[in-house]
């Protein structure tokens, strides 16, 4: 199976794509599809993703990339669970806003996720790329954590991401995974808007509580 998943489906200008990038594609497309439209079934197929995804970065070298895609599976799992039971009264779960206290411990984790990503992929392994690597590897473990709170914000972190993972994919040659990431940017964008309008009809639809009665005079 490994063999097959690693082997060649197709060849474009010389490069060769693998069925695990190939099928890393349809399933990535799909699963952040699901995602802008808070569809449940975005986690299993997202699981199925990043276990594609897994041999793909290892064998092009991308180490970092490759160990994320273990912690993704959990975080599906979390997320699957989340989205099912997280909202009130273990109802599903609804868009929400980022805290301020959030954002600031989202930041210092990311600060220091990449500091230590970074120094660990410059002196343990033979990546070409380790700063860019330790970034979007941080940028996407705190994206895919606000995904499984629902949090807006979440998107522009994966925006982040995503314009780093495009010209990324190109260095190392990965085409087909770089024209996913294109795709993924602008779904991402489909994505914002779509939970951004959702969080605003809740809003109107949110009765307001009456004021305190006139005194009389």
């Amino acid at each position: 199976m490994l063999d097959w998943l690693t082997g060649t489906a197709f060849t474009v200008l010389g490069v060769g794509t693998t069925w695990a990038e190939l099928l890393g594609f349809v399933t990535g497309v799909a699963n952040v599809w699901l995602v802008a439209r808070q569809h449940i079934a975005n986690w299993p197929i997202g699981i199925a993703n990043v276990l594609l995804l897994m041999v793909l970065f290892w064998t092009a070298g991308l180490y970092a990339d490759a160990g994320l895609q273990v912690v993704y599976v959990a975080l599906g799992v979390y997320g699957w669970w989340h989205w099912l039971v997280g909202g009130e009264r273990r109802s599903r779960l609804t868009v929400a806003r980022t805290r301020r206290r959030e954002w600031w411990a989202l930041g210092v984790a990311g600060v220091l996720l990449t500091a230590g990503l970074w120094v660990l992929l410059d002196r343990a392994t033979d990546s070409t790329v380790p700063l860019a690597d330790a970034v979007t590897t941080a940028l996407s473990l705190l994206a895919t954590y606000g995904q499984t709170r629902k949090l807006v914000e979440s998107w522009w972190l994966w925006i982040a991401a995503d314009l780093i993972y495009i010209p990324l994919y190109a260095y190392k040659g990965l085409w087909l995974t770089g024209g996913l990431y294109l795709i993924f940017l602008a779904l991402c964008v489909v994505g914002l808007r779509a939970w951004r309008a959702d969080l605003r009809r809740r809003a109107a639809a949110t009765p307001v509580p009456p004021g305190p009665a006139p005194v009389a005079a």
